[in-house]
């Protein structure tokens, strides 16, 4: 496509109109807008950055698997560590943000400062006033022109119709208010003819100004427009690469979560803690008058205590009104009366 220029686009017909270089102007503003808006967001996005850096910083500092033991212990305290690491990374990143920023800053000063120094848009604001007001002066002295003009032809028209009368008094007077006429007509004539001259080299030299100020400003205008496309650029490679360091130390710890055993640390836990391999025996009911008591299993084993055993019961005389004990051997105490 071929390329566009304001120098081309930017006239008007009527000569006092200053639309197209009220537009280029218009255009200028809003730029160096944009550029401190561009600005403030970089800033902005430079303190969300910072923030959620000291909060993942705070985050890696809080207890996280105190109490775990080896090899997830490893990789939790490897978590921890790659947060904090990824907390530097973000501030980092806040800090590049605000240098961008700062370039931001100064270019826009710089491109202010110049416009500034050439002075174009002064220089230009004298054109459009001389312009205007010798362009008013010019159709002021066409209008007095034309006028004489007519008022050279009414008395022209005035001496011819009364050519034929016998008045010479009459004929003399009409005859020198025509040659007077005629005379401011050509006095104006004179003036509306310098008056136009001089507008065409106003005209001329403000033609010359309009194309350079237009070059001056569309170099403005490029110089703008590459500036933002490339920090933007950049913003967004800051924030790509942050995206890369953060897997890049993410990756620290997969790779210490593949080490991560979990029948190692069973057996870690149990290596470091272990209380016994055989459980409590069971609680066997143990008969008072038994004389043989199941022993007891324990451990770990011991000797069990001596068991004292009783002697033979005496046989037992007994009339009607005694007690006859049953013998241990008896399957259900009771009490029998003879």
């Amino acid at each position: 496509m071929k390329d566009l220029h304001f120098k081309d686009f930017f006239w008007n017909a009527d000569l006092t109109c200053t639309g197209g270089y009220d537009a280029i102007i218009q255009y200028l503003n809003d730029g160096k807008r944009t550029c401190k808006e561009v600005e403030e967001f970089m800033k902005a996005r430079a303190t969300v950055e910072e923030k959620y850096a000291k909060d993942l910083l705070g985050l890696s500092k809080k207890v996280c698997g105190h109490n775990e033991m080896n090899t997830l212990k490893r990789s939790l305290d490897m978590l921890k560590l790659q947060t904090e690491h990824v907390s530097l990374s973000h501030s980092q990143l806040a800090q590049g943000m605000r240098d961008e920023a700062k370039k931001l800053e100064e270019f826009r000063e710089k491109q202010k400062e110049a416009r500034k120094k050439v002075g174009m848009e002064q220089h230009m604001e004298f054109f459009h006033k001389q312009k205007s007001s010798h362009f008013k002066r010019t159709m002021d002295s066409k209008k007095t022109y034309d006028q004489k003009c007519r008022d050279k032809e009414e008395a022209d028209q005035n001496m011819n119709r009364n050519a034929n009368t016998n008045n010479t008094k009459q004929i003399d007077k009409l005859y020198s208010k025509a040659q007077s006429a005629k005379q401011t007509a050509e006095e104006a004539d004179r003036g509306y003819h310098q008056n136009v001259t001089v507008m065409e080299s106003i005209r001329d030299e403000w033609l010359t100004e309009h194309v350079t100020a237009c070059e001056m400003f569309e170099k403005q205008a490029t110089e703008r427009i590459v500036f933002l496309r490339n920090a933007v650029w950049t913003h967004l490679n800051q924030l790509s690469q942050q995206c890369v360091t953060s897997d890049e130390l993410y990756e620290e710890v997969r790779k210490s979560l593949e080490q991560c055993d979990v029948q190692e640390d069973i057996g870690h836990m149990i290596n470091l803690r272990r209380t016994g391999d055989k459980p409590p025996a069971p609680v066997v009911y143990d008969n008072f008058y038994s004389g043989q008591r199941p022993p007891a299993v324990a451990s770990p084993p011991r000797l069990p205590p001596p068991i004292s055993r009783r002697g033979p019961l005496p046989e037992p005389t007994n009339s009607r009104e005694d007690t006859i004990y049953s013998t241990v051997q008896d399957s259900v105490y009771s009490v029998i009366h003879y």
